[in-house]
């Protein structure tokens, strides 16, 4: 016969070591329990919380792209140095945009007139035509006039504002801003016609 104290020992013993033994899980299996839908609901809402909700995240990411762009284009818009293209920031480039802007030029209104041109051309009239051809004449005569008269004073006018600045490029510049319509402009138009300019820049 088993003492008492000895079974105590023994069966104590299995049961520590039931209470130890590691718990099996199925082979091939998650290796977790499957959360339930109370626990999945709860851990969506934690993610949309604290961002990291793949809808949410993209839908913050394309709200901030939009922003940034918004803001580039009000910063270009305004002739804001941080938002310009390399070809438009400087001093020079600015005063440039501003001498263009506030004179009066034929060269900004000749892509018009060339359409005007065309439109007469096509009519087949002998009289319109004729007349598109004086139009034609004058617009040539009338533009390499504004060219002179543009390259003369604004280069008279940056040699006395920026004597020892980096003036290269500016009559390529100028001319290509003169030739577009005012309201296509970019940086747009920060000076009225015929506004006085500050002295410096």
């Amino acid at each position: 016969m088993v003492p008492a104290g000895r079974l105590r020992h023994v069966f104590g013993r299995t049961r520590a070591a039931e209470d130890v033994s590691p718990t099996h899980t199925k082979e091939g299996g998650k290796g977790h329990a499957t959360p339930t839908r109370k626990d999945a609901q709860a851990a969506a809402k934690q993610r949309a919380r604290t961002g990291l909700d793949p809808k949410a995240n993209r839908k913050q990411i394309r709200d901030a792209r939009a922003a940034h762009s918004q803001k580039v284009r009000q910063g270009m818009r305004s002739g804001d140095e941080r938002f310009l293209m390399e070809r438009d920031k400087g001093p020079v480039k600015r005063f440039v945009r501003d001498y263009v802007d506030s004179r009066l030029s034929f060269m900004e209104f000749l892509l018009p007139v060339l359409v005007v041109i065309m439109v007469l051309q096509f009519t087949r009239v002998q009289s319109l035509m004729q007349l598109s051809n004086g139009l034609w004449t004058a617009s040539i005569v009338l533009l390499l006039v504004d060219v002179a008269l543009l390259n003369f004073r604004l280069g008279r006018e940056i040699k006395r504002r920026f004597p020892d600045g980096d003036t290269r490029g500016w009559r390529f510049y100028a001319l290509m801003r003169s030739i577009q319509l005012r309201v296509l402009r970019m940086p747009k138009p920060q000076r009225k016609v015929r506004e006085k300019l500050p002295d410096r820049y």
